[in-house]
Parts: C-alpha cells; structure tokens; sequence
C-alpha cells in the first residue's frame, strides 16, 4: 500500500515517493529527531512473507551497516511499519541521479569518467577488504550526486569470510528476464548484462 506525505513511520515523516523495485517502494522523508532528510525503502509484503526474499532484505541490512564509505550510500536505521508489518530501510538521502539515466544523455566526459570510476572502484575496495562482493554492479545501481558518485543496492551482495557468511547464508539468483530485480534459486546471480565472466561460468 502506497505511503501518502504526511505519513508516520515511527520518528519519520514521509515527503514524497521516490521511486520503486522489485522489492518495495522508496520514499523521500523527514527525520524528525534530527531534522534532516532520508530514504526510507519499504520492502513489499511478499518479501516480508517470503523467507528466501526476507533474507535478501537482511542481508542488505547487514552488508549496509557493516560498510562505512564516502562513496556507499549510509544505512541509518530499520524498522517495521506497525499497519503490515513490512520492514524498511533508512538510508541516507541521495540528490542526484543513477548513472543510467545520465548515460541516457550521451557518454561521460573523459574526466567525470575517471572520477566516477575511481570512486566506485574504492567503494568497491572497501567493501572486498570486509568480505563483500556486491554482485549486482551496473550503472543503476550507482547515484551520481554533487558529493560524487555513491555505489546502492546491496540486495545481493555474498559474505567471503566465514563470520559474515555465517550471517548471510541465503544464495539468490536473478529470475530469467535479465532486468527483474527480483531473484529466484536456481538462476546466475545479478544481472546479465553487467556479470563478470567468472560469475556467468559458475
């Protein structure tokens, strides 16, 4: 069910939707402890009642709040919307928008290039020295924002070390048609287009 402005979840005020997946919706909101804005993504009620895509949600969970990086985008809280019982996400508010939609108006010039990719490249040295493979890298995964470029999305990020698998045990697989951002078991993980050549092999 669609959040309207002026919604409460818990100290959050929701603004204005902000988009939508495979697993919920995402809204713009007021922090109003801190004064300050957030993104609050709502998992949808399948997920919520689906265990496999449950774990998705907590493992996102964990990945987010174990990453501390100027170019990942900050988990804040969770909680539980009381009406449902949906889970959400509280992250950090990103102005700005996906790479894919600023490919859309033509290549990047040479230097934005270079910045954006450095910058992703150490997000994803961050997250590989703690013991995560993101999984779903593509250019609508990425916010390029006035700050720089924050790498999102870490629904299908795999724990390497034995302490963080243990956590996350649960292994999902993208369904067939290449652009569903909802996973089943039994098909390659992320999405097609965007996998290494070690990830389509396994």
């Amino acid at each position: 069910m669609p959040l309207t402005s002026g919604s409460k979840l818990g100290p959050y005020e929701i603004v204005s939707p902000a988009g939508a997946g495979g697993m919920g919706e995402v809204y713009k909101a007021k922090d109003t402890r801190l004064d300050r804005l957030v993104a609050i993504k709502i998992v949808s009620g399948d997920v919520t009642q689906n265990s496999e895509l449950r774990q998705r949600f907590e493992r996102e969970a964990r990945a987010l709040s174990s990453l501390s990086h100027p170019n990942i985008c900050a988990l804040y809280d969770i909680g539980q919307v009381e009406a449902n019982g949906s889970e959400y996400l509280v992250m950090e508010y990103l102005e700005g928008e996906t790479l894919a939609k600023r490919l859309e108006r033509g290549p990047l010039p040479i230097r934005e290039l270079l910045k954006t990719g450095v910058e992703i490249a150490d997000a994803l040295d961050k997250a590989h020295k703690q013991g995560l493979v993101h999984r779903d890298l593509k250019p609508g995964n990425i916010m390029v924002t006035k700050s720089g470029a924050k790498l999102l999305d870490f629904g299908l990020a795999k724990a390497q070390t034995p302490a963080m698998a243990a956590a996350a045990t649960f292994d999902a697989a993208t369904a067939a048609h290449p652009t569903s951002p909802i996973t089943q078991q039994g098909f390659l993980v992320g999405t097609f287009q965007y996998m290494s050549p070690e990830q389509v092999q396994v």
